[in-house]
């Protein structure tokens, strides 16, 4: 339970860090200035994308906190039976850190408006997403057929559902990113292209976070830092 509490207490201080980065807990009422001072209204449509994509993530995240929470209270069961974590993971796991580093440097590129590097940097991150979930779906290959079925036991049935969850919410990243690369090639680089690469890279790394903890809590590093946390309230 305190692993828990201190997993959803990270994820909140990400989403609040980030928040109060792109002044959404700011208080209009209470600034000074002109009262003509309209430029900052124009920012509103950004504001409002980023909030939501805040409050996505804050769903997202809390979502994959109650799934940890029930896995770590089914390990304790009889019949639980932990599954070994296929080597490709590590590769994987490569694939999708170099997309969220690809997705930082088209963040840099944007902002500086060189084209050619930023539609390198959104293929970039577009093919090695699409080798993330490839090799997953490889890892799942290789579970099956060494005998790691769903139906097996419960640790299995967590695996698939989580990992799938996880891949589930990659695919709808890469088809945002799909249409932010092609527009990024086609069209000029506008604002709104800035936004949509901007919010393409804050959901890919709040991704690969979630995704480094559940390759933690899989490997079996996090049942050090749960038994620790037991002692130290016991």
């Amino acid at each position: 339970m305190i692993a828990i509490l201190i997993f959803m207490a990270g994820i909140a201080g990400i989403i609040g860090w980030w928040m109060a980065g792109q002044r959404l807990t700011s208080k209009p009422w209470l600034e000074v200035g002109p009262a003509g001072g309209t430029p900052q209204m124009q920012r509103s449509p950004a504001m409002i994308a980023k909030l939501g994509l805040g409050i996505f993530l804050g769903v997202v995240g809390a979502l994959f906190t109650l799934l940890i929470s029930a896995y770590l209270g089914r390990m304790g069961g009889a019949d639980w039976w932990g599954i070994p974590v296929p080597g490709l993971l590590w590769a994987n796991t490569a694939a999708l850190a170099a997309s969220s580093l690809a997705l930082q440097w088209a963040k840099t590129e944007v902002g500086a408006t060189h084209r050619d590097r930023l539609n390198a940097a959104l293929a970039t991150a577009f093919v090695t997403g699409l080798l993330f979930v490839g090799g997953q779906f490889m890892a799942w290959w290789q579970l099956t057929s060494a005998g790691y079925v769903l139906a097996n036991n419960p640790s299995n049935s967590f695996f698939y559902m989580i990992t799938g969850l996880h891949g589930l919410h990659i695919v709808g990243g890469l088809f945002v990113l799909g249409r932010t690369a092609i527009r990024a090639r086609i069209e000029p680089l506008s604002a709104r292209i800035r936004l949509s690469v901007e919010m393409c890279a804050i959901y890919w790394h709040f991704m690969l976070v979630v995704w480094l903890i559940l390759f933690a809590l899989f490997a079996g590093w996090a049942n050090s830092f749960v038994d620790l946390c037991r002692q130290l309230v016991s």
